[in-house]
Formats: C-alpha cells, sequence, structure tokens
C-alpha cells in the first residue's frame, strides 16, 4: 500500500489508529523528570548547603550562572549534533553526558566544585528539550504536537515535585551525596531503555500502517545540518529567541531560588519545604498539559494554528501578572497561590512555545531551531542569575524579581506577535521573504 492509500485509510471513521507514539511521548516525559530532578536536587539543598559551605548570594548566583553558562554553550551544539545523528544517538549522548555529571556532584566540596559540577550538568542537559521536540515532530501530527510536547514538558515539573518528596529524606537519611548519586543512576537506566527500544516511525517495526500514515508522511530527512547562520536570517527564528530570552529566566527564578525564598520569609526547614514545593508544581504540570490542550483543542474546532497557539499563549502570559504579589503575602499558602499559578501559566507557555518551532520550520530543522531558542533561553537566565545574587546580597528583597516575572510573558508575546504575525513556515529552500521585522499590527489569522 502506498503512503496516499495509508493516509486515506487512516482517515476513514471507525479506523483503529494505534497509540504506539504516545509511549514514545512517555519515554520523553520520563527522561525530561529525571533531568529536572537532577537539576533541582541542587536548588532544593542550596539554603542548606549554603549554611554548611558557607556561599553568599553572589556566590550562588555565580555557581547557578555555571550551569546556564554550559547550557547556553551546549546549545550551540546540542541541536546541530541531535540533527546531523538523528534523535536516537543524539538524545543518548545528552544523557549519558548528564548522569555522569549528576553523581559528580557528590564529591564537590565549596564553591569552585559545585560550579564545576554544575557546569558540566548543563552541557548534558542542554541536549534534552531540542531532541524530546524533534522526536515529537518525528511521532506526531501538527495538531497533537502541543498536547505531545506539553506532557513532555510536564515531566519538569514531576521531577520539581519528586526532588522536594526525596531529596529532604535521602539527605537526612545517607547525606547530601546520597541524593546526587541517586539522580544519576535513575539517568543512567533510562539511557539504556531508551537505546533498546527508540526507533523513528519508517524504521519501527511495532508500528502500525494506520498509525504510520496518521502521523505523516515527509520526504526523509537530510543528513546535513541548516547552520545557525542560516536559521537566523528568518525572523521565524528570531521569535523563538526573543520568546525564549524573555521568560525562560523567570522559569530558572523559580527553579533556583524559590527553595530559598520560602525558607528566607517563612522560615520553612529542610522537610517543611517539601509540601508548599510540590503544590506550587503539581499546578505547574496542570498547567504544561493544560496549555498543550488548549491549543489543540482550538485548533480542532476550527481555528487556525497561529490564532489558536496565540490565543493558548495570552492566556498563559496573563495567568503569570498576580505573581507580582507573592513577595509581600503575608501568608504562606497565598504566595504558593500565586506562584504556583504563575508556573502553571509558565508551562502552558512553554508548551506553546516549544511547538512554535515545528510550526515554522521542517523536521530536519527543529531541533535546531529550539537550540537557539533554549541558548537564548539560557543567556538570559545567566543575566538574571547575577543580577538576582547582587540584588538579594544588595537589598534582601525579592519584590523586584517578582514584578519583572509578572510582566515578561505579555512583553514576549508581543514581541512574537510583532515579528510572526501570521506563523508563516520558514522556506529554507528560499532566501527570507524580507530582510526586516513585519509590522506590528495584529493579524486576523
Amino acid at each position: 500500500m502506498d503512503d496516499v492509500s495509508q493516509m486515506m485509510a487512516a482517515s476513514r471513521p471507525g479506523t483503529k489508529i494505534g497509540r504506539f507514539r504516545w509511549r514514545v511521548c512517555a519515554m520523553l516525559l520520563a527522561a525530561t523528570t529525571i533531568n529536572y530532578i537532577d537539576r533541582q536536587v541542587f536548588g532544593v539543598l542550596a539554603p542548606f548547603l549554603q549554611d554548611k559551605i558557607g556561599w553568599n548570594e553572589i556566590e550562588y548566583g555565580h555557581i547557578v550562572t555555571a550551569f546556564q553558562a554550559a547550557y547556553a554553550i551546549g546549545l550551540l551544539c546540542a541541536g546541530a549534533v541531535i540533527d546531523k545523528f538523528g534523535t536516537r544517538i543524539g538524545y543518548a549522548l545528552a544523557i549519558g553526558i548528564w548522569s555522569l555529571a549528576a553523581m559528580g556532584h557528590s564529591l564537590a566540596t565549596g564553591v569552585v566544585s559545585f560550579a564545576v559540577a554544575r557546569f558540566a550538568l548543563g552541557l548534558g542537559e542542554s541536549g534534552n528539550f531540542p531532541a524530546a521536540i524533534k522526536a515529537v515532530a518525528e511521532w506526531f501530527p501538527q495538531r497533537e504536537r502541543a498536547l505531545a510536547a506539553g506532557i513532555f514538558n510536564s515531566g519538569s515539573n514531576i521531577g520539581a515535585i519528586a526532588a522536594p518528596l526525596l531529596v529532604p529524606i535521602a539527605a537526612a537519611k545517607w547525606g547530601w551525596q546520597a541524593a546526587f548519586l541517586f539522580t544519576g543512576a535513575l539517568s543512567a537506566t533510562w539511557l539504556l531503555v531508551w537505546l533498546l527500544t527508540y526507533r523513528t516511525p519508517d524504521q519501527q517495526p511495532r508500528l502500525s500502517a494506520a498509525e504510520r500514515a496518521y502521523i505523516g508522511h515527509e520526504p526523509p530527512a537530510p543528513r546535513a545540518r541548516v547552520p545557525w547562520s542560516k536559521l537566523l536570517r528568518y525572523r521565524q527564528s528570531w521569535a523563538m529567541v526573543a520568546a525564549k530570552f524573555i521568560t525562560d529566566p523567570i522559569w530558572w527564578f523559580f527553579i533556583f531560588w524559590l527553595p530559598k525564598f520560602l525558607h528566607a520569609t517563612y522560615g520553612l526547614s529542610l522537610l517543611g519545604l517539601g509540601p508548599p514545593l510540590i503544590v506550587i508544581f503539581v499546578l505547574a504540570d496542570l498547567g504544561s498539559i493544560s496549555g498543550g490542550w488548549l491549543a489543540g483543542r482550538l485548533i480542532r474546532s476550527g481555528w487556525s494554528v497561529n490564532r489558536a497557539r496565540k490565543g493558548a499563549m495570552l492566556i498563559c502570559a496573563l495567568m503569570i501578572v498576580p505573581v507580582i504579589f507573592a513577595a509581600k503575602a503575608n501568608n504562606l499558602w497565598l504566595a504558593v497561590a500565586l506562584v504556583g499559578l504563575a508556573t502553571a501559566g509558565h508551562q502552558g507557555w512553554s508548551a506553546n512555545v516549544y511547538t512554535l518551532a515545528s510550526d515554522m520550520f521542517p523536521r530536519h530543522a527543529v531541533a535546531s531551531v529550539v537550540g537557539i531558542g533554549g541558548f537564548a533561553g539560557a543567556v538570559g537566565g545567566m543575566l538574571i542569575s547575577t543580577v538576582i545574587g547582587l540584588l538579594l546580597q544588595a537589598t534582601g528583597s525579592y519584590v523586584p524579581v517578582f514584578m519583572m516575572a509578572g510582566f515578561a510573558y505579555l512583553l514576549a508575546l508581543v514581541v512574537v506577535q510583532w515579528l510572526v504575525p501570521r506563523l508563516e513556515p520558514a522556506r529554507l529552500d528560499e532566501p527570507p521573504s524580507a530582510t526586516s521585522p513585519p509590522s506590528p499590527i495584529v493579524a486576523a489569522e
């Protein structure tokens, strides 16, 4: 049966499509969960490692910056490596590096050694999202990609939930080094399963013909990568850069400073951090899945991809605005509710931002575009980590940081709309249609 016949058969009412693609999504969810457990261990332990080792706010900012600098450097080549060698091998290389780096934290004894361990972890973890988004582009039709991205991206919240559940117990019972060794072992286990099971749809013998047709057929992706110098000629790439540069630093703040904020403001102990952090990241998890679901639901209702994607992003951006009041909340659980709503909004936003890459670029360029966006987000994170460290050391106030968080997403959406008012695909085989940005006037579609 040829491709056209398979596609027609898959579209007939009553045809059983199959759900193998969701098994792939489950593996991406597991990898992202482990990814965030690995990075969140340090954030959960930070208030108490700070007392034990003796770093100040500025030095803590430098340690966080080391991770983000490596993350940015890794993204310079992660997307290109994954596009060149394929999702299976590229993802395996990334998780192999971050598994070793996670376990290496157990050997750290001071500011410099922790910074080195964080730097190595950042290099490995930089490959997670470019690889996962590429896998989604390979395994899902366009109308399901935001939902799939939202599901695997929810692993960042599951990891952030698991860390405050497991880390305090492990640290109290076996010492803080045990937490880093345990998460590194999880990464190594996932790596083995991935290498044994993952294949692209055209190479997966367990995939039914109907589901293969439903996923959709594209010509085989070229092995030669698309260089960043070419991708950066297109407004679509700069839309990803802007969205990630402006908003990713806010998520880094939640990950690395939230435990310190709760400890400093409400006097929470290591074990006491668990419940509020769990509530916050459960809400973030719901936001990730709901944000992806919402865009897909709007598309199925007849909205254009452009209108549905940006409509979902606007709703998510508005959810984050109330976090400006969190620093002055006189009750722990009011602060938790405000921050939880913001993290839910961020993750719903993030699911749709990641999907912008597959909306606007062919599959063979998706990982590189996500890498460009991730690089921009990591650079933004480096800048805000340094600023927050200096600010807290000088004033001890979180108010300006939460003010930035509240309005960053609306600003980012305005810039995205200005750059890509219609989400038109980037035609990489043709020169850019214009050298100047489009008019910021909102387009109907």
